[in-house]
């Protein structure tokens, strides 16, 4: 099953490097090559950004070792939330994590779930080690090239919500989570924030 995996994956990079090289080459129909990969690697999915609050400033002060140790006991603490909500966490980079799910409603409980372990965690414990979370959620179409990555305009505003304006604590969706959330999810209540990212009309922070 490795060994399949490991070939599902490179057949897929292997594919799509041969369409934008082909789309490079003088005089390409960019846009029937577009719709190519659109075609081949186009599918909806909600997708999730953590990061942890005040992990730069906390390096500084305690020390990396201190914050591998943060690190991974916010893995721990997070990854059985993913797995029980169905969610497929692609990346892990630093403080921070890359997961995709199929269902909006799922996405929303598994970010709220995060959020309850880590005020659990927290509570008995003193301010440098707490798990600070913050939590971005994006929905829509995009690029999704094997199990390492995805790529679209709800990706990239969910990364911007996730690691660089959600504080804290808190849960901040783009417009597309909102509309999704509205039949998914209708129980959940949603606030707009003024601070829109880039590749969203609207964002709003899950109360």
């Amino acid at each position: 099953m490795t060994y399949a995996r490991n070939v599902g994956l490179s057949a897929s990079e292997d594919r799509i490097e041969k369409l934008i090289t082909e789309r490079l080459r003088p005089g390409a129909d960019k846009a029937e090559i577009d719709a190519r990969i659109w075609d081949l690697f186009g599918e909806e999915w909600a997708v999730m950004f953590t990061d942890l609050a005040g992990f730069s400033s906390g390096v500084a002060s305690f020390g990396i070792i201190h914050f591998l140790q943060v690190i991974y006991e916010s893995q721990r603490l997070l990854i059985p939330c993913i797995d029980l909500h169905d969610g497929i966490l692609l990346k892990v980079e630093g403080d921070s994590m890359l997961v995709i799910f199929r269902n909006v409603g799922k996405a929303i409980d598994c970010a709220l779930s995060m959020q309850q372990a880590c005020h659990d965690y927290s509570a008995s414990r003193e301010k440098a080690e707490q798990i600070r979370l913050c939590v971005g959620l994006g929905f829509g179409r995009v690029l999704r090239i094997g199990d390492r990555d995805v790529y679209g305009c709800e990706v990239n505003a969910a990364a911007k919500l996730g690691e660089d304006i959600a504080r804290a604590g808190e849960i901040l969706v783009t417009d597309a989570v909102h509309r999704a959330a509205l039949k998914a999810a209708p129980e959940h209540v949603f606030e707009p924030i003024s601070e829109v990212p880039p590749g969203a009309q609207a964002a709003f922070r899950l109360r």
